[in-house]
């Protein structure tokens, strides 16, 4: 089914409740041959940053720029939050807050102690307490683990261990015997004891999920985050297969139903029922979805996807109407999401996001910053001290210092940061994807070091102690400014790159290029003063 015209399309399947017109009209397409959705514009928030709501009672996807990926959604009454996948990111595991399912505001990063890096968790609530179901994996080993907290705000517990080496994905739900179950990845399940710390017997299983065309190009079949809703004397089973990444059509969303949670299970007969068909369309590889009730009665469906040219900014996060047939199955009616839709509540302005530049005059590790691939103390490494972030040198280079990274998710941007060293360090700005790959520039006692490609490109020349550091990151061109001054004169860096392909299809990972700062070696680097500047 061609999306552009399935409202009408849908129409004659018979829609039992169909959200008034929530796509908007088709807008202008040639604004450039290289690039058709040139002519698209966001929202503006926190320093330029891209935001969906467009202020008239529209939003145009993504609801999160920048990498969120595996999105996980809970309503709780009249609130609705939200987390994703945070990889080696820890303070990890951000739960956003939300009203109206377009604007969004940070409520606390419930994960503090590393347990690997973090793939597509569960939040849940059941009986008044919440839950975070995490896969997670070291080099070494892998499980899924749970956290609890009486309050979203936290405090959340300590991990638990649940013992699960072989999986990933857990999607919750609750059967109509009021038994508690963990789905899985590859069509599994697995029983949860009452109070949800702990499985019942081995995992079993108990659904397989339909299968695409031999022909379409797709990265892998991966049949993956699984999630249930209860609907209608029906549990819905919604899964992702058609692997996360690799060519722009592979990921997709499946549905199958039952009247039991114990099956058996019937695939929807018009599956995929979310797909991107072309490499033309502005969203790629699609899929990872949840399926709720929105305000009104309206269902919805958040889920992921690359933006078309920007592998670099990782998995962004998608909202999506949908209506359900007289038949009991549902069907999107967005589009390819190119194009305004129509608010799912209005309720005048509201905020959205955090601003990313920072006085050091706070602690925002976990709504802001996060260490790379941290050692279970390395907060010992920080220190606040008059408007100075003190980080302690580790390692002799950004793939093993544990840089402190943010996530950004504009297309063009800008910062810059007041830098000292003492004591035998070095330091720098980056734009970091992974321990193998980054770009920027750094400096310390044998003088400036250029990075590029995860590798070091030293200037040998006399030890430089202070810098301000300025990377513009336009479309996936880096260039580099230095201030020997604090910003009142500027000198270009002779080396400007191009980062387009750093990304996971590149060097794996499924993460993000993100602003960062790195303090490697000995001694000491002091941070003061980091700007952000999304740029037109």
């Amino acid at each position: 089914m061609d999306r552009r015209t399935s409202l009408k399309t849908i129409a004659g399947a018979g829609l039992a409740a169909l959200a008034p017109f929530p796509l908007l009209g088709q807008g202008s397409r040639a604004a450039s041959s290289l690039d058709p959705y040139a002519a698209m514009r966001w929202g503006r928030g926190h320093e330029g940053q891209r935001r969906a709501d467009l202020g008239n009672g529209t939003y145009l996807n993504p609801i999160f720029a920048g990498d969120h990926p595996d999105p996980s959604l809970l309503r709780d009454g009249e609130d609705y939050y939200v987390t994703f996948s945070s990889f080696d990111a820890y303070p990890g595991l951000v739960i956003w807050h939300s009203r109206d399912l377009v604007n969004w505001r940070p409520v606390t990063a419930a994960l503090r102690t590393p347990i690997g890096s973090v793939w597509a968790p569960e939040l849940v609530k059941h009986e008044g307490r919440y839950f975070l179901y995490i896969p997670a994996r070291f080099p070494e080993r892998r499980s899924i683990w749970v956290i609890h907290a009486d309050r979203i705000e936290g405090p959340w517990s300590e991990p638990v261990d649940l013992h699960l080496p072989d999986h990933i994905d857990p999607g919750h739900a609750v059967g109509e015997d009021g038994e508690r179950y963990l789905f899985l990845s590859g069509g599994d399940r697995v029983k949860l004891r009452r109070d949800g710390l702990a499985t019942m017997g081995a995992p079993e299983h108990v659904y397989d999920p339909w299968h695409y065309p031999e022909d379409w190009t797709v990265e892998g079949f991966s049949p993956e985050g699984p999630k249930v809703v209860r609907r209608g004397g029906w549990f819905y089973l919604v899964t992702a297969v058609g692997g996360t990444a690799g060519p722009p059509t592979g990921h997709m969303v499946i549905m199958a139903r039952s009247r039991s949670i114990h099956g058996p299970w019937q695939n929807d007969p018009r599956n995929p029922v979310i797909r991107t068909r072309s490499e033309r369309e502005k969203w790629w590889s699609r899929g990872h979805a949840t399926l709720f009730e929105g305000p009104g009665g309206r269902w919805q469906m958040i889920y992921h996807g690359y933006e078309n040219g920007y592998w670099t900014l990782g998995r962004q996060t998608l909202l999506e109407p949908v209506a359900w047939t007289n038949e009991g199955w549902i069907r999107p009616l967005g589009g390819d999401l190119s194009h305004p839709i129509r608010k799912p509540l209005q309720l005048g302005p509201q905020p959205h996001g955090a601003p990313l530049s920072d006085d050091f005059t706070a602690n925002r590790f976990g709504t802001q910053w996060a260490f790379y691939d941290p050692a279970s103390d390395e907060t010992a490494r920080l220190r606040y001290d008059s408007g100075a972030l003190r980080v302690r040198g580790k390692g002799t280079s950004p793939g093993d210092c544990s840089p402190i990274t943010c996530i950004c998710g504009d297309q063009s941007y800008r910062i810059e940061c007041d830098i000292e060293v003492s004591g035998g360090a070095e330091a720098g700005l980056l734009l970091f994807y992974n321990r193998r790959l980054y770009a920027g520039l750094g400096f310390g006692p044998h003088g400036l070091v250029m990075h590029r490609y995860g590798l070091q490109r030293p200037r040998r020349g006399p030890a430089v102690a202070r810098l301000r550091l300025r990377l513009a990151n336009l479309r996936n061109i880096l260039t580099i400014h230095t201030s020997a001054d604090q910003g009142a004169t500027w000198q270009k860096f002779d080396v400007q790159m191009e980062v387009s392909a750093y990304h996971h299809n590149v060097a794996g990972d499924f993460l993000s290029l993100r602003p960062a700062l790195y303090a490697a070696g000995d001694g000491e680097a002091r941070f003061r003063d980091f700007r952000y500047e999304a740029l037109p």
